[in-house]
């Protein structure tokens, strides 16, 4: 008899006025910018088109991932339930600092290149992170066996989770892009993790487990 599974898709949330300038974290306040907003409603769309409707749905509690998830939920119907492990990565004193002079940092190669090693000084570390991400992840596919749902989170933490289904080593995961409103499928409860698509800003309909 097969296990009931759960598929995942993950949405990267919308553009911001500080999307690839600055690394904002957690600090409250930012939300999404005009374009964002027409982006949030355009995957919202793609979502509605699924054969198959959605039955949960849940984001990261911050301004930006809200925003983003509530074209989503009218879209398909569902409220939006806030859920902590769906958080961008604790920065902690990088909170809010440029990208531009973040890249001059002698720890930035570390970021980069080894990034298990690396922990946010005042913050979180990659490790951390990924493992809130997947077992945030994991609860969420146990609580909806057999049904599909949506999660809207930040582009670190959704690289995390795809790599970690993948197998791919942390320290390899900085060469996964996760574009602003993309949908990555994951599907979980099986005898092992399937990623069906990774940083898709196309047509999803057609992905399913073969």
């Amino acid at each position: 008899m097969a296990v009931p599974t759960t598929t995942i898709w993950l949405v990267r949330h919308g553009v911001t006025s500080t999307t690839g300038k600055v690394l904002p974290g957690r600090a409250p306040g930012l939300h999404l910018a005009a374009r964002g907003v027409e982006q949030a409603q355009r995957v919202a769309q793609r979502l509605a088109e699924l054969d198959v409707a959605p039955r949960g749905l849940y984001a990261s509690p911050l301004e930006r991932t809200r925003e983003t998830a509530a074209p989503i939920a009218r879209a398909l119907g569902l409220r939006v339930r806030p859920q902590r492990g769906l958080l961008e990565c604790d920065f902690g004193d990088w909170t809010g600092r440029s990208l531009a002079s973040l890249r001059r940092k002698p720890e930035w190669r570390a970021v980069q290149n080894s990034p298990s090693t690396f922990r946010f000084p005042g913050g979180e570390s990659f490790t951390e992170m990924q493992l809130r991400i997947w077992h945030t992840l994991e609860a969420l596919a146990e609580a909806h066996r057999g049904e599909s749902i949506v999660v809207v989170s930040h582009a670190d933490p959704i690289k995390a989770a795809v790599t970690y289904a993948q197998g791919v080593p942390l320290d390899l995961f900085q060469r996964t892009v996760i574009s602003t409103c993309s949908i990555s499928a994951l599907v979980l409860g099986g005898a092992t993790p399937l990623v069906l698509s990774v940083n898709n800003t196309g047509a999803i309909k057609e992905l399913q487990p073969s």
